[in-house]
């Protein structure tokens, strides 16, 4: 039975890609780089087994804080590629270094089973909440879960009223904080009551017409 368990242990894999650096601009002046986090699973630990998602470099810096700190300094974290005060959104070289470095980090996380029990790590690589959401999540102040929250990210296209009720219903799209989740059911329901509302409105007014109509004829 335990050489069960180790076979099954060794033939669980997880592979991830930091790819596809793109520049972004907060304004005018400001601009940053994120990359794609790309993963490949067949293991127990995660529930979506194939994801992608994009993250920058200050958001690794927060998941390695973060981690060190939620392991009570009982793992020691492998070291990310330093922050350069002399980074250069317009050298390749270096975006292909700090690139390759955030890959190898990941890699190391990925091989320690304590770090892979942390929900914010799963967050982190699976959806797309920001830093402040994920923290939420993991707490459970969020009307949705982190399982919920993972499955949700991608699905940003609703193809009518009633998809978008039942994703509702479920959980928050993963770029929703829960604010905008409990906004979000109001206005549908506006929308119905409204819709509601025009029905009848064209009915009131075409009975109206029909009784107008059969009073003319009757009084010629």
């Amino acid at each position: 039975m335990r050489e069960e368990t180790e076979n099954t242990e060794s033939q669980q894999v997880i592979s991830v890609w930091v790819r596809d650096p793109r520049i972004q601009k907060n304004d005018f002046w400001h601009a940053y780089i994120d990359y794609e986090i790309c993963l490949h699973t067949n293991s127990v630990c995660f529930n979506k087994k194939t994801s992608s998602v994009r993250r920058r470099y200050s958001e690794f810096v927060w998941l390695r804080q973060k981690l060190q700190a939620n392991s009570m300094l009982m793992v020691q974290l492998p070291e990310m590629p330093p922050k350069n005060p002399f980074f250069s959104l317009n050298s390749a070289q270096q975006i292909s270094e700090r690139m390759k470095g955030l890959q190898k980090f990941l890699e190391q996380i990925l091989q320690n089973p304590l770090l892979l029990s942390d929900s914010c790590l799963h967050l982190f690589l699976q959806s797309q909440l920001s830093v402040s959401m994920i923290q939420a999540c993991a707490a459970g102040r969020t009307p949705y879960s982190v399982v919920q929250a993972v499955q949700r990210c991608g699905l940003r296209r609703f193809h009518s009223e009633e998809d978008l009720q039942k994703v509702l219903s479920l959980s928050c799209d993963c770029d929703s904080d829960s604010s905008e989740f409990r906004d979000s059911q109001p206005r549908i329901k506006d929308l119905a009551i409204n819709k509601a509302e025009s029905t009848a409105s064209l009915d009131l007014m075409r009975t109206s017409q029909e009784e107008t109509l059969s009073c003319s004829s009757g009084s010629t």
